[in-house]
């Protein structure tokens, strides 16, 4: 059973796995997966092919969590749970999105509900906020060191967003959902997301400019 033996996958895990891309079967409008024998495996309860599964998406999976929770024991528990979770019910995946896109949403839905534990609010919507903020100046080309220090301002800046705040900027700007998608996993409306995305992104800009 997979339940006996994925703490061995957790100790035995490669963290410098690659997360590789699906591509669209446009013939039969569904997709195909680059590891579909693998998933065929997983389908048919092979243990060894659920592993390599694992090793070929535990790290992007994680960084999805760690993105929204904010906690590394969190996100290593919630990564345990997710694929369990996929592991059981993989006979639903019906190859209508890519599997990476159908198990990184059991991730993000297992990641909230671990969220939900601390309670998170959003931050009251103000109907007039406004939107289009997009004020940037072009910075010019970038060195490479510059350019991550740059980056690591940044994610130290989303980091110490409230919960809120960093679980809409991390799902619009990170993870590529749009507004419409948001507000269905969050349950809440697609305006709502829109302006909780502008206030953190305006919080975001405020803290970079502190650092």
């Amino acid at each position: 059973m997979v339940h006996e033996n994925f703490s061995v996958f957790m100790q035995r895990h490669d963290n410098n796995c690659v997360f590789k891309t699906e591509c669209m079967d446009t013939e039969q409008d569904t997709y195909r997966n680059i590891h579909q024998d693998l998933i065929n495996g997983c389908m048919q309860g092979d243990q060894q092919a659920q592993f390599r599964i694992y090793k070929l998406y535990y790290k992007s999976m994680y960084n999805t969590s760690l993105r929204i929770l904010n906690d590394t024991l969190e996100a290593e528990d919630v990564i345990q749970e997710a694929f369990l979770s996929a592991f059981e019910k993989i006979g639903t995946y019906r190859q209508e999105v890519s599997f990476g896109a159908w198990l990184k949403r059991i991730v993000i839905n297992r990641s909230l509900d671990h969220l939900k534990k601390r309670k998170m609010i959003l931050e009251p919507v103000e109907e007039k906020f406004d939107v289009a903020d997009e004020s940037g100046q072009e910075n010019g080309s970038l060195s490479e060191e510059e350019l991550r220090e740059k980056l690591e301002i940044i994610r130290n800046a989303i980091d110490s967003l409230p919960d809120g705040y960093r679980i809409i900027l991390s799902l619009y700007l990170l993870e590529g959902y749009d507004h419409d998608e948001i507000a269905g996993i969050l349950n809440i409306s697609p305006s709502t997301s829109r302006s909780q995305y502008a206030r953190a992104r305006k919080k975001l800009l405020e803290i970079i400019k502190q650092s």
